[in-house]
């Protein structure tokens, strides 16, 4: 039986609850897949009371300083643990200029600024502190921006498309095919967003790992194949927030049962948060930081140490190409 209309919110009834704007619903709709609203019988959207809630407590988080693309994806006990935590500085200033400078960049349609901008930041700062401490909380500032209305889709992707022809040179200077782990990334078909899996190679081949991207949207069968004919240790399979949760799993078993038996699988990005398989089919990374931890730990397992070249690369060129 349908919930009772009295318990439904019309999207202007949850702009005033909220005070999240009607722009900002439908973009996280569409972009993170929360909230869900039902249909009313006009076909207006129409918020259950449960939603209507976590969307406030959202909106009070963001208001302590938080991302909301740290915080959509959270159930209501993880909002309101995180809503009783003491306030805190989530971005420093020397953060925010580099999202300021970033954005500035971005607006002025100067994708070569905008690489030499991040180029000496990684010189600065090596490349782990780089993709973790700039890169991740910078890919928030951009998203965010789009949704806000202050980029357009346009200048998200010049950004995107920066960013991975920065870590496309990093990868090529570090990775070599003597590196152990042999690593193949990816993404699922309908996954369109590939930054993530260039974030995780550049860290992994800074680790000694090989890493050979097959790009974006590969089919089962084909990344099953790539695994064989590159003889992979590790498959990695990255899921946006966008992904559909309820595929994640089937799709996992169906590529774990034609990968090679020696073959470990992973997942990782925002979308396996809240997923769960058995560990004989995949290890869940969620975040950049645990997937560090599963390579160290297969580093460890299998006798290999960990030689962690200089994180300041000289040699790397991008932009002189």
């Amino acid at each position: 039986m349908n919930a009772p209309t009295s318990t439904l919110l019309s999207i202007s009834a949850v702009e005033r609850e909220t005070g999240l704007s009607k722009d900002v619903l439908r973009k996280w709709e569409s972009r993170y897949g929360f909230p869900s609203p039902e249909r009313d019988a006009v076909g207006e959207r129409a918020y259950p009371e449960e939603q209507v809630q976590r969307l406030r407590l959202i909106k009070r988080l963001m208001d302590k300083g938080l991302r909301p693309s740290r915080l959509v994806n959270q159930d209501a006990d993880a909002l309101n643990t995180l809503a009783h935590l003491p306030p805190k500085q989530v971005s420093t200033d020397h953060h925010q200029k580099v999202e300021n400078i970033s954005l500035n960049l971005i607006k002025q349609a100067n994708p070569e600024a905008l690489r030499r901008f991040l180029y000496r930041r990684l010189m600065q700062q090596g490349i782990e502190s780089f993709v973790l401490d700039t890169l991740c909380p910078l890919n928030d500032a951009v998203g965010e921006a789009w949704m806000r209305g202050d980029l357009n889709i346009h200048e998200e992707h010049l950004y995107s498309e920066s960013v991975q022809w920065l870590l496309r040179d990093v990868i090529a200077h570090l990775s070599s095919s003597q590196g152990s782990p042999c690593i193949l990334l990816t993404t699922p078909p309908e996954e369109q967003h590939g930054l993530g899996i260039l974030m995780v190679a550049a860290l992994f081949s800074l680790h000694g790992a090989h890493c050979i991207s097959l790009g974006t949207q590969t089919p089962v069968q084909t990344v099953a194949e790539a695994a064989q004919v590159h003889q992979a240790d590790i498959v990695v399979l990255s899921f946006s927030s966008t992904y559909p949760v309820r595929r994640i799993a089937p799709l996992l078993i169906e590529l774990r049962q034609q990968l090679p038996q020696d073959s470990q699988l992973w997942a990782g990005g925002s979308g396996v948060a809240r997923v769960s398989v058995a560990e004989d089919v995949a290890h869940i990374t969620p975040t950049m930081s645990s997937g560090l931890a599963q390579l160290q730990a297969w580093l460890e397992h299998y006798g290999h140490e960990s030689s962690v070249v200089p994180s300041v690369v000289p040699n790397v060129a991008p932009l002189h190409r």
